[in-house]
């Protein structure tokens, strides 16, 4: 009888500790063993020559989430994990969305209802707070907090989701008192709402104006009144999709200051730029996602953000309105002012590869800092980790065998989401996920699925340990 269920050999296996050559013994869906020359297993991988990192945990993506504006969402529970998956990732952690006027324990009673059965990896919720009443405060979200939904989101922006300072400051108190992480989306409401009524006043509304409407002051502004909320609350924040040098230099200052806030970025705001809202036609719409892509020395301060700590994650924000719809992009049609266009870009099957080629492949990061931007930082976050975001003996079997020869040219044909364009179209990358595995079961492996629906658990979260979290 074979000593493992599954050996993972001579490998190398990077974690946010260390990187170290050995093999992988997995029994019962957990690690058992790490070390060299393991006894013999009842399936082996021969990862020599490649490279094992914790499965990612993409804590920022948007799936089968209704929407206010009556546009939908193409990805739902089953197609977003698949595109995951292929990219690396075995955790996800949409968010269960509050509208106004509904109770909390409602969303996310719907939210289970859309996701039950559908999963091929495992996931978790986070919260929208959109209309924090008295009963929301006092007694709905602090119970969800108890039941394991312990991080919740909340807006500065939007007409249908913002809240004002003191709707900030009295969930900011809840989370503080319980225990919770908050994430802020972080842009000044006020002033994108009078610049888009002066840029459609002057007949500017296609696609490239959407940049105008939102510049890096609107970005600074609200990341240094979050901080503010954070320092006064006294409670850890995460600023959200952080697009450029002015707002890092608002996160970077707090930090310095003893202030615990944390900071996201995405992949548009290192491989995109306003140009690309610049296209032909209405093309331009396919990058529209909030804070917008900045320019060429925007993402070089990205980039030097995340060489230097002050971004903590490295999410998706996966957004899959498809282009060519008139539930997606197109819901007002392609007249249409920039500012009827559902918000993001698809991202979750390109998160991973797209920092290993062009962080780790480039020299820009070094192995460690992608696993703890991709996987074990936010497994810290949001009260997952060490059973996610680790290769550790007693954590889950998820793991990521790479290729870190395998070169690529992506194209939407090859992507498993169910949107219709990917803003990374043509790129060349090097370096790719060859096999995922969820819990000791290999679900993708050479391109070919090998998951069911359903497969993947829901995970009840723990009390965040911010303090924790790897710079």
């Amino acid at each position: 009888m074979a000593a493992y269920d599954l050996v993972i050999r001579n490998g190398t296996v990077a974690t946010a500790g260390d990187v170290v050559l050995a093999d992988i013994g997995v029994r019962q869906g957990r690690v058992v063993a790490l070390a060299e020359g393991l006894d013999a297993g009842e399936r082996e991988i021969d990862a020599r020559g490649k490279i094992v990192t914790p499965g990612g945990v993409d804590s920022h993506c948007h799936l089968d989430q209704p929407m206010s504006d009556g546009s939908v969402m193409a990805d739902g529970f089953e197609s977003g994990t698949i595109s995951a998956a292929f990219g690396g990732t075995t955790t996800v952690i949409p968010f269960a969305c509050q509208m106004k006027g509904q109770a909390l324990r409602a969303v996310v009673e719907d939210y289970h209802s859309r996701a039950e059965g559908k999963a091929v990896i495992d996931y978790a919720f986070h919260l929208i707070v959109s209309d924090p009443t008295d009963q929301v405060v006092g007694q709905e979200l602090p119970a969800l907090i108890k039941d394991g939904y312990t991080s919740f989101k909340i807006y500065m922006t939007y007409d249908d989701m913002k809240l004002n300072d003191r709707e900030i400051l009295d969930v900011l108190s809840v989370a503080r008192r319980e225990g919770a992480m908050t994430m802020i989306h972080a842009e000044n409401s006020d002033c994108i709402t009078w610049l888009t009524e002066q840029l459609e006043a002057a007949g500017h509304t296609a696609p490239k104006y959407h940049a105008d409407s939102r510049p890096s002051p609107v970005e600074r502004e609200a990341t240094h009144r979050a901080a503010t909320l954070a320092e006064i609350a006294d409670t850890p924040v995460l600023i959200v999709h952080v697009s450029g040098a002015e707002a890092i230099d608002q996160i970077r200052s707090a930090q310095a200051r003893g202030v615990k806030v944390y900071g996201e970025t995405c992949p548009q705001y290192l491989f995109l730029t306003a140009d690309d809202l610049d296209m032909d036609s209405f093309e331009g719409a396919k990058c529209i996602c909030s804070p917008p892509p900045r320019d060429a020395a925007n993402q070089t301060a990205v980039w030097t953000g995340l060489q230097t700590g002050v971004f903590q994650i490295f999410s998706s924000d996966h957004a899959p309105f498809r282009y060519a719809d008139d539930k997606g992009k197109q819901i007002r049609g392609k007249d249409a002012s920039f500012a009827y266009v559902p918000n993001g870009i698809p991202g979750l099957e390109t998160r991973m590869p797209l920092l290993f080629s062009e962080g780790v492949g480039k020299g820009r990061i070094d192995l460690r800092t992608f696993v703890k931007l991709t996987a074990a930082n936010p497994a810290w976050m949001y009260g997952l980790y060490p059973s996610k975001g680790t290769i550790a003996v007693g954590s889950d079997a998820d793991m990521v065998v790479w290729n870190p020869d395998q070169r690529v040219t992506v194209t939407n044909s090859m992507l498993h989401h169910n949107v219709d364009y990917t803003p990374y179209e043509g790129m060349e990358l090097v370096g790719w996920p060859e096999t995922t595995i969820s819990r000791g079961a290999i679900i993708c492996d050479g391109g070919k699925l090998k998951a069911e629906a359903g497969q993947g658990q829901f995970l009840r979260c723990a009390t965040p340990e911010p303090a924790a979290v790897a710079s």
